[in-house]
């Protein structure tokens, strides 16, 4: 078992060798649980891979850890529904919007590990690392086919400024290759009504949008920064007296 890769199936026998009730166990009954250990291992090393691949900003986030309880806007009903993934079996998009430090990128993550789990691909990037890095600019053409063929694509912060012509060919091929092929998340603090100015080009933000809003289901995050509210308090006067006392 061992020499075939069947690591999970090789686990399982030697445990049950190891049960002296294993042994009224019937063969199908063995071979059963057998199988059902390689299936396990194997989903879950599946899972750690994608994860790995998908290169997530906060790979801990996970839909189960998602804060409720805090106003935001954040419905749980709808949300819980998203994550059942029928978005990504029908090649649906999702936006979600909001001001700073109202938990974007870690829902957009959340969202990413449970695709994951759901056995398909992911792949974070940082739309404006995507497009202001020269590196990553200078290898456009293999990324490019990268970011078209995942079945994820999460594009963080976008809209933080007007792009320029080759930016928006860049984005246009993008989303035009995913358009109901594969799904795409996209966050950003700008509300969606001003994404047309920021892309600039009427022509071009029209046939950009029309790929990636109409069929998009959108979270509207509102409130303050929860990095402000979970930062912790200011020092008293007092108490910075008593830090610098000799």
């Amino acid at each position: 078992m061992q020499a075939l890769g069947l690591a999970g199936m090789a686990a399982a026998w030697r445990q049950l060798a190891e049960q002296t009730n294993a042994q009224e166990l019937s063969r199908d009954e063995w071979l059963g649980l057998m199988l059902d250990r390689e299936i396990a291992m194997r989903a879950d090393k599946r899972v750690r891979n994608r994860l790995a691949s998908a290169k997530l900003r906060f790979p801990e986030a996970s839909i189960e850890d998602i804060d409720f309880a805090t106003p935001r806007g954040l419905d749980r009903r709808n949300t819980m529904a998203l994550a059942q993934g029928e978005w990504l079996k029908t090649h649906e998009n999702l936006i979600v919007t909001g001001q700073t430090g109202t938990g974007k990128s870690w829902l957009a993550c959340a969202f990413g590990r449970q695709a994951a789990r759901l056995d398909h691909s992911v792949l974070y990037v940082r739309v404006p690392r995507l497009f202001e890095d020269p590196a990553l600019m200078a290898a456009i053409p293999g990324l490019i086919d990268k970011l078209t063929r995942v079945q994820l694509l999460i594009l963080d912060d976008f809209g933080t400024h007007s792009l320029t012509d080759q930016q928006r060919f860049h984005l246009f091929e993008i989303v035009e290759e995913r358009y109901r092929r594969k799904s795409t998340l996209i966050t950003a603090q700008v509300p969606v009504a001003r994404w047309h100015d920021l892309i600039a080009d009427p022509t071009v933000a029209d046939a950009i949008l029309d790929r990636i809003v109409h069929n998009a289901h959108r979270i509207t995050l509102q409130g303050d920064s929860m990095r402000k509210q979970k930062a912790p308090p200011l020092l008293t006067g007092d108490e910075n007296g008593e830090i610098n006392l000799p």
